[in-house]
């Protein structure tokens, strides 16, 4: 059982690498940079692309049970601090995903043998910003910058005509501590000493396990009956200070520090409201269709993932 993975050398990419490469799927990554991509599973091939055609790979969606597409510039940036999100990123952002759907959905398109499922990349930043509101699939979205992932997702519709089952699943916070985790940024303060609260803490951060993120997407993609949007959260978000003192529980540090929230966003841009404001968000749909997470609670997954 092949899968194509495009974008399969990011955070989460690595992690359905590996969560489908133990349970005996080929794996074929497209990247732009095969050369550099190490420490993969044994037996995953990488092939070059440009992001935004098919040339070299596209005939190997014909071999291929799936695509999943988690291709596209990182909204918060490369770096350990997330980038402020100018006019040029913007469209940087908006042209890395738009020309690798259209890439994904041709190749698809060409194949004499359709996949049976394309897993199509999204967030929960598709609704936009609420506060306690509680969110799920029927909610619906926003209308800031965050809130284009709504035309992103449009561009993988035209598999369903083709007889494709269509899986879009709307991702939360990551909590992993890869290169560019959102955790990194939010656990750095307490190692040191310095973590409390960002604005007044009550914002909600819809968080999901690194291994939950894989695990579900396994699912969605084994499960004939999944077509349609699923948010990939668990089921307990927390407010920002629940976080906060969870993480300075599971690392032994204190809780006391507040951070402003005029100042974060002084210093980040637009990209800081993905802190400051909030987003409670359910995985109604993923837990109707069966599926059990690994790590349902807050600090058993902090734990899982910042023990030694």
């Amino acid at each position: 059982m092949n899968v194509i993975i495009a974008g399969g050398t990011g955070l989460i990419g690595r992690q359905l690498t590996k969560e489908l490469a133990k349970n005996g799927y080929e794996i074929t990554i497209l990247s732009r940079n095969p050369d550099k991509v190490i420490s993969l599973p044994q037996g995953v091939e990488v092939v070059a692309w440009d992001g935004k055609s098919v040339q070299g790979w596209g005939e190997l969606v014909n071999e291929s049970r799936a695509v999943v597409n988690l291709s596209g510039a990182n909204i918060g940036g490369e770096g350990f601090l997330p980038s402020r999100l100018t006019e040029e990123r913007k469209r940087d952002i908006r042209q890395s995903r738009i020309q690798s759907g259209k890439a994904l959905v041709a190749a698809t398109e060409a194949a004499e043998v359709k996949p049976k499922v394309f897993v199509q990349s999204s967030a929960i930043g598709y609704y936009g910003f609420h506060e306690d509101e509680i969110l799920n699939e029927n909610s619906p979205p926003g209308d800031d910058f965050f809130a284009e992932w709504k035309e992103w997702e449009k561009i993988s519709e035209p598999v369903e005509e083709m007889g494709v089952r269509r899986v879009i699943i709307r991702s939360g916070i990551f909590f992993s501590t890869g290169r560019g985790s959102a955790l990194n940024r939010l656990v750095l303060p307490f190692k040191l000493f310095g973590g409390g609260p960002i604005g007044d803490g009550k914002q909600y951060l819809s968080w999901i396990h690194e291994a939950d993120e894989a695990r579900a997407i396994r699912f969605l993609i084994e499960n004939e009956e999944a077509r349609g949007a699923f948010n990939l959260t668990a089921p307990n978000p927390a407010t920002n200070a629940e976080v906060g003192k969870t993480i300075a529980k599971v690392l032994n540090r204190p809780y006391y520090l507040p951070a402003p929230e005029f100042a974060f966003n002084l210093a980040f841009g637009e990209v800081g409201s993905l802190v400051t404001r909030g987003q409670r968000v359910m995985p109604e749909r993923l837990l109707e269709q069966g599926y059990e997470f690994k790590f349902p609670e807050l600090e058993p997954a902090l734990r899982d993932i910042l023990g030694d």
